[in-house]
């Protein structure tokens, strides 16, 4: 018997690929708008958390505007979703990374084992849908190159995500705003 949870899942995936079935069969020109106000999102998300990252001297200020652009989607409730999604995943892959960091630098075993048990740990309190951005949170903190503190490294990508889901909510917000109000879409 399948969990509520992966029964509402499975339908709410069905339903995205039914709407990016019907946004498919549109004509050129409607696709062409559709495809312009997702890159004006994504571009002013991520402008404006690597703006915001570069003037909080964050380390690395790419990281945020990657988010940025990672959580943009064409729904606002879509684009709140997968945010939470990637702020839980970073908060577990910043906390295991950091845990694993501890036992050495480049050491291939503890990553591997840290990536299973963050997307494990996910998985058990029940925030699956988190599990893939905590791996890779994890590997970014564990993998990418950096000069300080380990903690420190695991607190800027956190911070930096933070940034990137603070910027790509106000301007998907933002703009389905415009969109329901005049565009009529």
């Amino acid at each position: 018997m399948l969990d509520p949870q992966e029964n509402l899942f499975a339908y709410l995936n069905s339903l995205q690929q039914s709407a990016l079935g019907a946004l498919k069969l549109l004509p050129l020109k409607s696709r062409a708008a559709q495809g312009a106000l997702m890159a004006l999102r994504a571009v002013c998300g991520a402008g404006l958390a690597y703006s915001i990252g570069r003037a909080l001297h964050t380390e690395q200020a790419f990281w945020a505007a990657i988010t940025a652009i990672a959580v943009t989607q064409h729904d606002y409730a879509d684009t709140l979703s997968q945010s939470r999604d990637q702020f839980v995943g970073a908060i577990a892959g910043g906390i295991v990374g950091f845990a694993a960091a501890t036992l050495g630098p480049e050491n291939t075993a503890a990553y591997l084992v840290a990536v299973a048990v963050v997307i494990v740990a996910c998985w058990c309190l029940r925030v699956s849908t988190a599990a893939r951005l905590g791996a890779i949170t994890t590997t970014i903190v564990l993998l990418v190159p950096t000069q300080g503190p380990v903690w420190d490294v695991a607190l800027f990508r956190v911070a930096e995500v933070a940034i990137g889901m603070a910027c790509a909510l106000p301007v998907c917000w933002m703009f389905s705003y415009i969109e329901r109000r005049w565009l009529h879409i």
